[in-house]
Parts: structure tokens; sequence; C-alpha cells
């Protein structure tokens, strides 16, 4: 359409007449007179709006997706690392509690013993020098540490120093087979040398081939010259079999370790031997065994001449007796059987 004199005059007019019947509707209210004309057209263009919706608001739905996507991310990665974090601090905290506990209990045997021990942790196992069973400490000769040095923790013996660096050692293990310590018996003071099988009980073979051994029985280590490789007194294990010895000059007992050198961590290298043999002050105290119960059974004569078993605790037996009494009173009110024979007989004296 051009732009003419009759053009504006006409948008003039359709401008007012939009005006006026707005107007018209407002003031109408709910009775408004263009209030049909409305549903009308809502009818006609309801349908096509709906439609155009529908075909529009996926695409912005996944235009507000790629939009906001980017922050969703973010916001993942932040969840992620909080929930990483939370999980390392976890299992932080059990294995400082785990290190707290190893470390009281290898100080605790350290002070019974008098030994003086330079604490270290095991940061490798032996891969390096073959089949042998080594761990590798994070101590070495600037701290202190020599060869044929006693290595302990809180539960015994761990085995010895082997070869020290500036900053590491390595500790061969008392389960080696390469391993043998000298051990006295805690009981009977019997000497012994105790062998590493794996992770088979140690082998002990007794200097007296006659030595009475039983199971339970426990060795510490005996001690060797100037106290190395080994200080006396230190736990090395409880004897778990013992193998008769067939008439040879030694006897084959089997020691289960106090060490599980499986699950090494914190352990302790005796740098200060005691001054005095410690014997069997190290070894923790034996459980005390739970009491059997026992059952007793009495006889107590009846009131009708026979005999009555009773069996049970000795409150059992008193609760008994009691009611036995009760029956005897609730019989003789007068606290006495009446003698009928030994009276009636005197009876018969004086009537003649």
């Amino acid at each position: 359409m051009r732009d003419t004199k009759e053009s504006r005059l006409l948008l003039v007019l359709l401008i007012a007449i939009a005006f006026a019947l707005i107007t018209v509707d407002i003031r109408g209210g709910e009775g408004s007179p263009v209030d049909g004309a409305r549903q009308a057209a809502a009818a006609v263009f309801g349908p096509v709006e709906n439609g155009v919706a529908s075909a529009v608001d996926p695409v912005g739905n996944a235009i507000g997706a790629i939009r906001d996507s980017g922050e969703r991310h973010d916001r993942i990665s932040v969840l992620e690392r909080e929930n990483a974090a939370l999980k390392a601090r976890l299992g932080s905290d059990d294995r400082n509690r785990s290190r707290i506990r190893q470390l009281d209990s290898m100080l605790k045997t350290a002070a019974t013993g008098q030994y003086g021990i330079k604490g270290a942790e095991v940061i490798a196992i032996g891969a390096a020098q073959g089949f042998s069973w080594t761990v590798t400490i994070d101590a070495g000769s600037v701290d202190g540490i020599r060869r044929d040095m006693t290595v302990l923790n809180g539960d015994g013996l761990v085995g010895r120093v082997t070869t020290v660096g500036p900053n590491t050692a390595t500790v061969l293990l008392a389960n080696d087979p390469d391993f043998t310590v000298g051990t006295r018996m805690e009981r009977t003071d019997e000497l012994g040398f105790a062998t590493g099988q794996g992770d088979q009980p140690l082998s002990v073979q007794l200097l007296n081939g006659k030595a009475k051994v039983r199971k339970g029985d426990r060795l510490v280590t005996f001690g060797s010259q100037a106290d190395k490789p080994f200080v006396p007194g230190v736990p090395v294990g409880e004897v778990v079999r013992v193998d008769p010895s067939g008439g040879a000059l030694t006897r084959n007992v089997f020691v289960r370790p106090y060490a599980a050198f499986t699950k090494l961590d914190i352990v302790g290298v005796v740098v200060q031997a005691p001054r005095t043999d410690p014997r069997d002050t190290v070894l923790p105290p034996k459980p005390k065994p739970t009491p059997t119960p026992t059952v007793t059974v009495t006889v107590t004569p009846s009131a009708e001449g026979g005999a009555r078993a009773q069996t049970g605790a000795p409150e059992d037996r008193d609760q008994a007796q009691d009611r036995e009494q009760v029956q005897d009173r609730d019989r003789d009110p007068g606290g006495e059987t009446p003698r009928a024979d030994s009276t009636a007989a005197g009876t018969g004296r004086d009537a003649e």
C-alpha cells in the first residue's frame, strides 16, 4: 500500500476503533459486549497457537539446555571433586587411627623391654631381592640404622636389618627360609633355633630332644653376642604343633609368629639394647581361663525314712531344705514328733 493521505486516515481510524473497543471491554468486565468475539477468536486461533508452541518449544528447550550445559557441567565437576575429597579424608582418618594404634602398641613393647628404638614405615616389599621375604623401610644410616639390628613391632619379632642405605634399609623378615634366630621357651627355658618357612609356621628345633613341650607354650628371642643381630626377650610366637622326636637328637616344634608379615606398616629398629635381659616380661599377659560350671549332688533324708537326691547349685539346695523344714513343721506343730511308744509303755507300768 502506498503512503497516501487516505491510507494514513484509515490507519488513524483503525487505531481509534481499537482503543474504543479496549475501553468498552475493560468497563464491561465479565459482561463485555466483545466477550463473544474474543471467545470466537480464541476458538479459531487457539489450536494454531498450540501447534506453533509445540513446534517451537523443543527448539527453545534445546537452546536453553545448550546455554545451561556449561554451568551444569561445572557444578557436576565441583561435586565430584568434593565427593572424592570426602572419601580420601575418610580413608585417611581410618588409616591414621590404625597407624596410631600400631605406634602406641610398639612404644609399649619397647618400654616394657627397655629397648631404644627408631620408628620407621614400611614403604616397599622386596621384589628386587628375588623370592626372599623382605621389606624396605624409610630409615637408613643417617637415622642411625646399621646392619644386623633387630626389627620389631607391637606384636613381636619382625626380622633383622640386612642392607642399609642413606635413607632406606632392607629388612629380612622372620618367616624367610634363610632367617634363623635363637629362642628360649617361656615355661621351661628350653633353648632352640627358629627358622622361617614362608607362609607356614616357624620351625623350631629344640636342643633337648626330650624336652616337654605343649601347645600354647610361648617363645622369646634368646639374644646374640653383643646383641647383634638379636636382642633378648622379644616375643617370637606360640607353639601350635609338636612332632615326636622319633629317636632324633632334636625335636621339631611349629610356632605361629606373633607378627603378621603380610600387613606390616609401622616397625621399630632396636638401636640400643636393654641393659638387662627382660626375659619374659615383654610377652603379653595370658588370657584367664573361663571357669567351668560344676554340678553337686547331695542326698538328704526324708521324713518317710527314705532318701531324696538334690541336684543343682547351692542356692537351689538351700531352698529345697527350707521347704522340707516347713513341711516337717506342718506335720508337727509342736516342733517335736510325739514318742507314742515310750509314753504308752510308761502308762502301762503305772497301771500295774
